[in-house]
């Protein structure tokens, strides 16, 4: 087998969706930090979103899974923990789809500005706790209709 170029493994990365949040992938996400190879070893790094996140061990899988998929035997995969995680890696690409699938994305003023689903801006906080830790809970007062928020860290 021929080597993969460094822009095919980001690619097939981006294929990769986040187990917790599958509409946006592991790229999308800002968790893989670097891809590169050291001889006939193809190190991948990734940063979990918070420490103790319960996804760290299902994503490693699912990335190791996929690249031995495309036939790379040799992986190691490495925990980059400086600097730490934050939502400004997120990509654009990732922010549409958290939207489109009806999560607000992060926002730097900390609360979503719009409702996912009808996009006026009355919403309301029903709970700082959402169906995972790095989500709350948030109400569109218009549409009525409840939505999960992508806290900002």
């Amino acid at each position: 087998m021929t080597r993969p170029d460094i822009p095919t493994i980001w690619r097939w990365l981006d294929q990769v969706p986040d187990p917790e949040i599958p509409v946006i992938s592991v790229v999308d996400l800002g968790i893989v930090r670097d891809v590169a190879w050291n001889g006939d070893v193809l190190e991948v790094a990734l940063t979990p979103t918070y420490s103790g996140c319960p996804a760290t061990s299902i994503i490693n899988l699912d990335v190791e899974t996929a690249l031995r998929a495309r036939g790379i035997d040799k992986i190691t995969l490495k925990r980059q923990l400086s600097p730490p995680w934050t939502t400004d890696w997120l990509s654009d690409k990732g922010r549409a789809r958290l939207t489109d699938y009806g999560i607000a994305p992060p926002q730097p003023a900390g609360g979503p500005t719009a409702c996912p689903h009808c996009g006026d801006a009355d919403v309301e906080r029903i709970s700082q706790f959402g169906s995972t830790p790095c989500k709350a809970h948030w109400r569109c007062k218009t549409c009525l209709e409840p939505f999960d928020y992508f806290k900002c860290i």
